[in-house]
């Protein structure tokens, strides 16, 4: 399999600050050389390349990246941990990949993480406690994955994180009450995991909370009357879980709300709000 050969060709290029290769059809691998290009360089993407092969543990030392994006590629093995270095990183996408393993501690150094992207690969084992200690990061997508245990209480110490996605992997155990305070929340997206037991009453402290999707688990119990304190909620899907009872009698509140689901699979829940649309 060839090398992207003409990316080594610029190592000469000592003021070199950005390469953008997006959309391309190289059908090659990432050059080990690629570490040592300017170490200027701030922004290296190469979206929808046809990239093959691993990871270059070499990317490690283009330590003032500050944009790492090689998603929708067909790279395989696991992601470097010499990672950790790019302690300027202010987003890394690896999505759509073909990656393998877990998600390393080293990671966990990138203090300046704002978009952290690693959906659709086959990462496994479970996730980092440290995660916790990435407080710039607001956007954190790990869906598609083998993930499996129970979600760290220590992520939720974020409490400006805006965006989360841990849907479709096995993560189990039940919602942590903690969750209730990270004020930041906008989209929390837990669908298709192994959750049980009762969504936590705290979730009712999330006011800038839009979207909502807890669809897929094992919860089973009645639905927390705080819910109805999520004035910026506009989307939630309860579906497929056995919960059961009555919705909070002040959901008729919540105008915005655009759609509630409460499908197959759940037990009888008796609807209370007028002026909503549910299915």
């Amino acid at each position: 399999m060839l090398e992207l050969d003409f990316l080594i060709s610029l190592i000469n290029c000592r003021q070199l600050k950005r390469i953008q290769i997006d959309r391309n059809s190289f059908d090659g691998m990432l050059p080990r050389a690629l570490g040592n290009l300017s170490a200027s360089l701030e922004v290296f993407t190469a979206d929808f390349c046809g990239i093959k092969g691993i990871v270059p543990n070499e990317i490690g030392n283009m330590r003032n990246l500050f944009e790492l994006i090689i998603g929708c590629n067909e790279l395989i093995g696991t992601i470097p941990k010499t990672f950790g270095q790019l302690t300027k990183l202010q987003m890394l996408r690896l999505n759509d990949n073909k990656l393998q393993g877990s998600i390393h501690v080293n990671l966990c150094n990138l203090v300046n993480l704002y978009h952290f992207d690693l959906e659709n690969n086959h990462l496994s084992s479970q996730l980092p406690t440290c995660l916790g200690n990435l407080t710039s990061l607001r956007e954190l997508n790990l869906s598609y994955n083998s993930l499996t245990f129970t979600i760290p209480s220590t992520l939720w110490t974020n409490k400006d994180i805006q965006i989360i996605d841990l849907s479709n992997n096995f993560l189990n155990g039940s919602l942590a009450r903690e969750i209730g305070s990270v004020k930041g929340m906008r989209e929390l997206y837990l669908l298709r995991n192994q959750f049980s037991g009762e969504i936590p009453s705290t979730f009712g402290q999330l006011q800038n909370l839009v979207n909502l999707t807890l669809s897929n688990n094992l919860l089973h119990a009645p639905i927390p009357e705080s819910l109805g304190d999520l004035i910026s909620l506009q989307y939630l899907d309860l579906s497929k879980n056995n919960l059961y009872g009555e919705s909070p009698r002040h959901w008729r509140n919540l105008r915005n709300l655009c759609i509630s689901m409460f499908r197959s699979m759940n037990s009888v829940v008796k609807f209370q709000m007028e002026g909503l649309s549910r299915t």
